[in-house]
């Protein structure tokens, strides 16, 4: 079972609210893509328009997917400097 660090100072929160807009991010532009999908398909949209709104979707989805790789790797710096200051102490 793996212990969940504190995330004491303001890069932690930080990465955190990273965390969170991403999620936002993503949640949002599959609603919102499925959404227009749904509307295009109902008014009879030309596929050019449908494919316009692909385009933002893979685009928001690609910098959520960014985001969330800087989220991990700054994650996995706080964990190693907090095994290090724990090693420093000892």
């Amino acid at each position: 079972m793996t212990r969940k660090l504190p995330m004491q100072n303001a890069e932690g929160a930080a990465l955190d609210r990273k965390g969170r807009v991403a999620a936002l991010v993503i949640a949002g532009a599959m609603l919102l893509w499925m959404l227009m999908q749904a509307i295009g398909a109902h008014l009879g949209w030309p596929a050019r328009l449908a494919f316009l709104f692909d385009l933002a979707a893979i685009a928001a989805l690609f910098w959520a997917l960014v985001v969330t790789y800087q989220v991990w790797q700054g994650r996995k710096k706080l964990r190693a400097g907090h095994g290090q200051r724990q090693n420093d102490k000892d």
